[in-house]
């Protein structure tokens, strides 16, 4: 079976499998919490990694009602791959062509006065109306409109309205500390949102849907839900709030599994160093496993003696410095050999490490262990596609 799989990857040494019904069951779990409110499931940076179309087709047939992107040029790859549902895209810079949004159907997210001239700019190029959405800055001070702006924001949207270049179909926001439910900032924004929700309804703006919510909040701020929410991490199976509960306190089920074959076994001395500059020297005779995958595939460097893996049932730490395309590890006497496989992480329900085991020794988020994922990794779908 090994050699099956290697055959039909190319000889790869290292890959991803991407568990489809676990996105699926996701979605679910989301629903439920989100009650009667739609879920957007957010499928941006290549579905953090997981693999864009396929993802997204696993999160519709899980429930998901809408699909959102940071990028424009991930909507129309969704819609160049047939997905037809409504996607949302709301990370722009001036110059981006938004006539191929307006043709393809896209739900624009607008959060500067600039912006939205342009899209009504192209929209009159097109000769077809913009769905825009209006996005308010309510407290993260990252992309929305925010104080004296947003106003602005408004009074532009209602004068592009009027002359039927555009539609407003949505008004949305961040939260800033929605893994903390009970910090301060999670209420105010709930209400400086719902101000500006007011806005727009005295604007006249006849909205199909206002969002807030990402995957801590559905989780765990149903308050929040409003019309819409909107998950990205959560969506695979991953933890939005750690410190409060892992995946399977939410019922989730991570879909990513990063695996590799050895490539060389050896027994070495004691006094033995490791990798470069050997950081990491051996106390006694033991046997070295050489793991074909390093930075350039996505495994961070910060994990130089202290990612955790999965040989032959048993948990091991990396021995020395992560390389570009390789690391090291030292197993002692058991017994492993080329073609073995090393689990980095996977849902964990085999005792191995997670994504969010990785997260912590490297000081980070498990959002950045399975986005940084590299694009030579093949991709192994399972699950209804």
């Amino acid at each position: 079976m090994r050699d099956q799989v290697q055959s039909l990857l190319g000889g790869a040494p290292a890959r991803l499998v991407i568990d489809l019904d676990a996105i699926a069951h996701n979605i679910g779990v989301l629903q439920r919490h989100a009650g009667d409110a739609m879920v957007m499931a957010v499928v941006k940076g290549d579905a953090y990694g997981h693999g864009l179309v396929p993802s997204a087709r696993a999160a519709l047939r899980g429930g998901a009602h809408w699909l959102g992107v940071a990028q424009l040029q991930e909507a129309l790859d969704l819609r160049a791959a047939g997905i037809t549902a409504p996607v949302l895209s709301w990370l722009h810079a001036p110059g981006v062509d938004f006539g191929k949004a307006i043709e393809a159907g896209i739900d624009i997210g607008v959060p500067a006065v600039w912006e939205i001239d342009a899209v009504a700019a192209a929209a009159r190029r097109t000769g077809r109306t913009a769905r825009v959405q209006l996005k308010v800055d309510t407290g993260l001070a990252r992309n929305g409109a925010f104080g004296p702006d947003w106003p602005l924001l408004v009074e532009a949207a209602q004068r592009h309205t009027a002359d039927g270049t555009l539609k407003v179909t949505g008004v949305f926001t961040h939260f800033a500390f929605a893994d903390l439910p009970h910090h301060p900032t999670v209420q105010a924004q709930q209400l400086r949102f719902a101000d500006a929700v007011r806005d727009c309804e005295r604007a006249g703006f006849d909205l199909e849907v206002r969002h807030m919510s990402n995957s801590a909040a559905t989780l765990m701020t149903p308050q929040a839900a409003w019309d819409m929410v909107r998950p990205g991490l959560a969506v695979y199976g991953l933890s939005p709030a750690p410190d409060i509960g892992g995946s399977s306190r939410f019922d989730l089920i991570p879909a990513m599994t990063m695996s590799a074959n050895a490539t060389v076994t050896k027994r070495v001395p004691p006094g033995q160093g490791v990798s470069y500059c050997h950081t990491y020297v051996t106390s006694r005779e033991t046997t070295l496993v050489d793991v074909p995958c390093g930075y350039a595939d996505g495994v961070p460097r910060a994990a130089s003696s202290k990612g955790p893996v999965l040989i032959g049932g048993k948990r091991f730490t990396i021995a020395g410095r992560v390389c570009m395309d390789q690391f090291v590890v030292d197993v002692g006497d058991l017994p492993v050999q080329a073609g073995d496989e090393v689990v980095l992480f996977g849902s964990g329900a085999d005792g191995g490490p997670t994504a969010q085991d990785w997260a912590e020794v490297t000081d980070t988020i498990s959002y950045e262990i399975v986005a940084r994922t590299s694009s030579r990794l093949p991709r192994i779908y399972r699950g209804e596609q």
